[in-house]
């Protein structure tokens, strides 16, 4: 599954929203690459070598004349609790089938409790156990230093991890210091216009929800127009997602029975074995083994179950990607918040040094990182795909830590005016883009993932450097324009994948691979922010007419699903709709028609999916926190 992806749901202490140790350990992993390194690998697998000869030279008993007499001293008089019971009748609580077993790993022949045949079980136990330490010595001597390097960190954390479930993945987590929880339900809206559009989009919340409930309950997504569920590669083994995703958005617009249904699920079936929070702490600690690298970067994917890491094949040579290492922190300080525990925070705090320590080409981050080695990898910049979260998060650790995190502050606003130097542009007619940037060459092309940034660049006006606040805003107010620009121009006024700005055309898609839209969040994103921060009502009224597009062409039958083609005058249907489309899309249209009061900005920061985490304010009593 992709590292951090369900975090932002289960740490929030109300379950209805999201949440030293080993960390400096592994962030040194890059330093430890040199001689020093490599001979503690050199020691491994002398240590394995020497463990071999050992199981050898023990088997040689077997070979020595009245071994029988001398393994029935070594193995059965050395210990009481070795030593062959008189009679092996099952006692009182055993089971007849485990006398028979018993029978059978010791051979028909020979009664029970008969030495010679307790002698061969045990002779055929170490010779399997000799061969098996022959063949792993064998292995670990064909790998590579590095691979033996992360054979021993991957070690060392499993004997850490351990301890640490022990310490607060099973028991009672400390108390936390929490600000009362401001805003998480509303009253209605004064204006009746607005009440009544607001309980349209509840509507259609009630819509996506019940379909899925109905033809995909309990997988991850449903597909609206054949009714049935749908899973891609993306979830790994974990089901549930829309279940999962739309519990904040279920509680938000009081949908308090489907809030409920939603959440017995989560405890009866999200395979955790615990309730909100310590599901959180629980899955926070089995994540953990992904940042099992050298560099202390982490992997994209991991097996939970085993633990091992890898990064997607297709990312620049197997390469850590920005928007998914660097969108974890707010999941994983909050996790430190909530367990105790600063290994969390020491994981995602590696990561920004790790950042810090490289040279960046203009200032700008590129979108692939090698764990291994800790450098770039192609010098590919976007903020869009691969790397959008990643500056949002720089800002939004600055707001989440109550205006603490000073290196968050100055990280987000060097990143941001590398951008606006490199990659903001303005097109022929006035419409502002952002490029992507690849080896020094702009691409005069914006995706609709990267829309999201009109709403940070807003978000962030107020702590800009002096006299720039509102240059911000005016900047997010020119790229939420665009996006709708992106919008208005297409038949179904629902904007495309990507769209571009060349060879005449302005905020159009030219590609057919370009022109899908999946009920994407990133446009009513920014429209949300900037209705919160001006309240300009065309931000209301775009909104609205996004509504009124996603009722006309998007809703089916069975739910809403994606389009295939934007610009094509007849729907064709991708038979998916998306988990986010209830987590997010829904949402934010929802708090354009709220009132500011509904999840306050000052008390509440959104995560990269739209799930809430509250600001861990200065200003605070600690209160006793349960278990959810």
């Amino acid at each position: 599954m992709p590292v951090g992806s369900l975090l932002p749901l289960f740490s929030s202490p109300a379950g209805s929203g999201l949440g030293g140790g080993l960390g400096g350990g592994l962030g040194g992993g890059r330093k430890g690459s040199g001689p020093a390194a490599f001979r503690l690998t050199e020691k491994f697998v002398l240590l394995l070598v020497f463990s071999a000869f050992i199981t050898l030279c023990f088997g040689a008993i077997f070979f020595l004349p009245d071994s029988s007499k001398l393994l029935s001293g070594v193995l059965f008089h050395s210990s009481p609790a070795l030593q062959p019971p008189a009679d092996r009748k099952p006692g009182p609580g055993a089971r007849a089938e485990d006398a028979a077993d018993g029978r059978a790993r010791r051979g028909e022949e020979g009664a029970p409790g008969d030495p010679a045949a307790a002698l061969e079980d045990n002779l055929a136990r170490i010779r399997e156990n000799h061969e098996r330490a022959l063949r792993e010595a064998k292995e670990t001597l064909q790998k590579l230093p590095e691979e033996i390097q992360r054979d021993i960190l991957i070690e060392k954390e499993k004997v850490a991890q351990d301890q640490l479930s022990n310490r607060v993945g099973f028991k009672m987590l400390p108390p936390v210091d929490l600000a009362p929880l401001v805003g998480a339900i509303d009253g209605e809206p004064a204006d009746a216009a607005i009440r009544e559009k607001r309980e349209k989009i509840k509507e259609m919340m009630k819509h996506a929800w019940n379909n899925y409930k109905r033809y995909a309950w309990g997988k991850n997504e449903l597909k609206p127009v054949s009714k049935g569920g749908h899973s891609s590669s993306l979830f790994g083994n974990i089901q549930g997602a829309t279940i999962v995703d739309a519990l904040d958005t279920l509680f938000i617009m009081k949908m308090k029975d489907e809030f409920e249904e939603a959440k017995a699920w989560v405890d009866e079936n999200l395979n955790f074995n615990m309730i909100f929070r310590k599901k959180a702490v629980e899955l926070g600690v089995k994540l953990l083994p992904a940042f099992h690298t050298p560099s202390g970067i982490p992997w994209a994917l991991l097996n939970i179950k085993s633990g091992i890491g890898r990064n997607w094949p297709w990312a620049s040579g197997g390469s850590s990607i920005l928007a998914e290492f660097g969108t974890l922190h707010l999941e994983f300080i909050h996790l430190s918040y909530l367990s105790g525990n600063p290994i969390f925070a020491d994981k995602v705090m590696n990561i920004r040094t790790v950042l810090n320590n490289l040279e960046k080409p203009q200032g700008l981050y590129p979108n692939y990182l090698n764990p291994s080695s800790g450098q770039w990898a192609q010098y590919h910049v976007s903020v869009g795909g691969l790397g959008d979260s990643f500056y949002e998060y720089l800002l939004k650790a600055w707001l989440m830590s109550d205006k603490t995190d000073l290196q968050a502050k100055k990280m987000y606003f060097d990143a941001i005016k590398a951008i606006e130097t490199h990659l903001i542009r303005k097109s022929r007619n006035g419409l502002t883009y952002i490029a992507e940037w690849k080896g020094g060459l702009l691409e005069h092309k914006m995706g609709h993932l990267t829309c999201f940034a009109g709403g940070m660049f807003a978000l962030g006006a107020d702590d800009a450097p002096e006299g720039l606040t509102q240059h911000y805003l005016q900047l997010g107010a020119e790229i939420a324009r665009t996006c709708h620009e992106s919008y208005n121009r297409t038949f179904v006024k629902l904007g495309p994948e990507a769209f571009r700005f060349d060879g005449g055309v302005e905020a159009i898609a030219t590609r057919q691979n370009e022109k899908y839209y999946i009920l994407r969040p990133e446009v009513v994103e920014t429209y949300m922010y900037m209705w919160r921060l001006t309240h300009d009502p065309k931000y209301r009224k775009w909104a609205w007419e996004a509504v009124e597009a996603l009722e006309k062409h998007c809703r089916v039958k069975g739910g809403y699903s994606g389009l295939r083609d934007v610009y094509f005058h007849k729907e064709s249907y991708d038979d998916v709709q998306q988990s986010f489309f209830l987590a997010e899309t829904l949402k934010y249209l929802y708090l354009i028609f709220s009132d500011d009061d509904l999840l306050p900005l000052e008390h509440w920061i959104f995560n990269t999916e739209a799930h809430l985490l509250p600001v861990l304010s200065r200003n605070i009593k600690k209160v006793e926190v349960n278990e959810k």
